[in-house]
C-alpha cells in the first residue's frame, strides 16, 4: 500500500516536472547539442544544410584567427576587471545604505533606477559624454581639460581609453542590482550577533569581517559567478558605445565574434561561430567549477 502511495506521489511529482523539462529540452539542451553537432561539419551551409566534412578544422581556425584572439582577450580583460571592482563597490555602497537609517528606501530606488533603464540608451548617454566631436571633447574632457590635462579620444582613440570606458560603463550597469540583492542580504543577519560583537567590545571592522562578511557570503558568492557569466556574454553594451564594427574598433568580444560570423560582414559561417559558442560554453563552465569548488571552503550557508 505504501509503495503504491510512493509511486502516485512519484508520478504525480513528474507531470509537475514535466513542463519545465520540456521547456529545458526544447530551448536550451537541444540547441546546445545541435551547436555541438554543426561545431565539428566543416563547411556546412545553411541554406542547402550540406557539409564536406566531419573534424576539428572549425576549433583551429577559430582559434587561430586573430579576430577571435582579440574578443577572448577584451573578454577577458572585462571580466577581471569590472566583476571584483562591481562586487566590491556594491559591498561597500551596501554597507553605507544599511547604516542609515533615514531615506533608506529612497536611496535604494535611485541607486536601482539604472538597472531598469534600457542598455542601449544608457550607451548612448556614455558615448555622449566621453566622444569627441568636431564641435566638442565631451563632457569628461572638459573635466580634464578643467584640471589641466589634455583632452582624449575614449571612443576611438587608444586601446586603454576604450577599454576604459567599457569597464566604467558595465560597473555602472551592473551596480544597482548587486545593490539590491546586498542590501536585502545586509538587513536578514540576525542583529542578536552584532548586539553580542557590542557586548564584547568587538571593533566595527573586526564585526564586519566576522560576521557581516561570513554570514552574507552566500549571496557574494552568487553575485560573482552571475558577475562572471553576465560579463561573458557581453556584447550589447559594446555595440552601444562603440557601434556595430567591433572588429575594426578593436573591441570585439567573443559573443559578438558569434554573432558576425553568423550575421556580420564576415557572415555566413555558422560552424566557425559554432565552435566559438562552444568555447565560450567551455570557458565559462569551467571557471564556474572553479569558484564552486572555492566556495566549498570560504562560503557560509
Amino acid at each position: 500500500m505504501m509503495r503504491k502511495k510512493l509511486k502516485s506521489s512519484n508520478i504525480k511529482g513528474w507531470l509537475y516536472l514535466l513542463p519545465a523539462l520540456l521547456f529545458l529540452g526544447v530551448f536550451m539542451v537541444y540547441p546546445l547539442v545541435d551547436v555541438f553537432v554543426y561545431s565539428f561539419e566543416e563547411g556546412y551551409n545553411s541554406a542547402s544544410q550540406t557539409y564536406f566534412g566531419v573534424g576539428s578544422y572549425n576549433y583551429s581556425y577559430v582559434l587561430h584567427d586573430p579576430y577571435f584572439l582579440q574578443a577572448v582577450k577584451n573578454t577577458f580583460l572585462l571580466v577581471i576587471i569590472t566583476v571584483p571592482l562591481s562586487t566590491g563597490i556594491a559591498l561597500l555602497i551596501s554597507v553605507g545604505l544599511n547604516s542609515i537609517k533615514p531615506l533608506r528606501n529612497l536611496f535604494q530606488t535611485v541607486y536601482f533606477l539604472p538597472y531598469v533603464t534600457n542598455t542601449l540608451a544608457v550607451g548612448l548617454v556614455f558615448m555622449i559624454l566621453f566622444k569627441k566631436t568636431a564641435y566638442s571633447d565631451g563632457f569628461i574632457n572638459l573635466i580634464i581639460n578643467w584640471f589641466g590635462g589634455s583632452s582624449i579620444d575614449f571612443i576611438e582613440g587608444p586601446y586603454w581609453a576604450k577599454m576604459f570606458v567599457l569597464c566604467f560603463y558595465t560597473i555602472w550597469v551592473v551596480m544597482p542590482f548587486k545593490i539590491l540583492i546586498l542590501t536585502s542580504a545586509l538587513a536578514s543577519v540576525n542583529q542578536e550577533y552584532y548586539n553580542a560583537a557590542k557586548v564584547d567590545g568587538t571593533s566595527k571592522f573586526r564585526t564586519f569581517m566576522r560576521i557581516t562578511l561570513p554570514m552574507i557570503s552566500p549571496m557574494i558568492f552568487y553575485l560573482i559567478i552571475t558577475g562572471f557569466i553576465g560579463a561573458f556574454k557581453a556584447y550589447s553594451d559594446v555595440v552601444a558605445l562603440f557601434g556595430t564594427n567591433l572588429n575594426a574598433a578593436e573591441m570585439n568580444t567573443i559573443v559578438g565574434y558569434v554573432y558576425d560570423m553568423l550575421y556580420g560582414d564576415s557572415g555566413g559561417y555558422p560552424s566557425y561561430a559554432s565552435a566559438a559558442a562552444i568555447l565560450l560554453f567551455a570557458i565559462v563552465l569551467t571557471i564556474t567549477c572553479i569558484n564552486l569548488l572555492i566556495s566549498k571552503k570560504n562560503v557560509h550557508y
